[in-house]
């Protein structure tokens, strides 16, 4: 293997968690690359943010819907995970304002140790980031347990495979869906963005009851190591 190709390796694993200094240069391109920034804000603008919800982003980079959102939810609060302590700098930094004004809280963690956030969410949202998490149903199972009654989650995709296409795309959108029905969601429409491969966003709506101690209890329980 050449120079090139091993360099352009490292390159693709900084953005499954970017760390030292070439997680700043795969944050920069997340955050600077024009396709990636109209994919977030493609995302935000199809949660009907409004202006007192309590939202959580899973995976949030350099944290470019967390802007779009914390500026859609004046008397709400931006809740955000990452793994990377990169990310949590590199994100801290563009939202620096809205956390001062306590509107937007960035944690790391991984998406299976998730924090415990107090009252119920009204919106969850990830980006490219559920190709990563271990186990993905358990995954939504522990999301809908934090969102309210008829709270709104949305999973978005761009497949990165070599040859991706839009039926690529499609799969990857009728998966999310099958995933979001087997952790109790009821899907209520799949979006497509024409990039290249398309982007899909799984839009769906929790559904029974939330219990707002869930998460405190499952909080409670690592820490004893139940």
């Amino acid at each position: 293997m050449g120079f090139r190709q091993r360099l352009v390796r490292r390159l693709v694993r900084q953005f499954h968690r970017p760390h030292g200094l070439g997680g700043y240069v795969a944050g920069w391109m997340m955050a600077h690359r024009s396709s990636n920034v109209r994919r977030n804000r493609w995302v935000v603008s199809l949660l009907d943010v409004q202006p007192s919800d309590r939202i959580l982003e899973v995976g949030f980079g350099p944290g470019v819907a967390i802007a779009g959102l914390s500026a859609l939810t004046p008397n709400g609060v931006v809740f955000g995970v990452d793994h990377s302590d990169v990310m949590i700098r590199v994100a801290t930094r563009r939202n620096a304002a809205a956390i001062r004004a306590g509107r937007v809280e960035l944690r790391q963690a991984e998406a299976d140790a998730l924090p415990d956030f107090g009252a119920p969410l009204d919106r969850v949202v990830a980006v490219n980031s559920i190709g990563f998490w271990p186990e993905p149903v358990a995954r939504l199972k522990e999301l809908h347990a934090l969102l309210r009654a008829g709270g709104t989650i949305a999973i978005a995709s761009q497949p990165r495979c070599p040859g991706a296409t839009a039926e690529t795309s499609a799969k990857a959108g009728q998966e999310i869906a099958t995933r979001l029905r087997e952790a109790g969601f009821t899907p209520k429409r799949v979006e497509t963005l024409g990039l290249d491969p398309p982007v899909v966003c799984v839009v769906a709506i929790s559904n029974g009851p939330s219990d707002p101690t869930s998460g405190t209890r499952r909080t409670a329980a690592r820490r004893r190591g139940d």
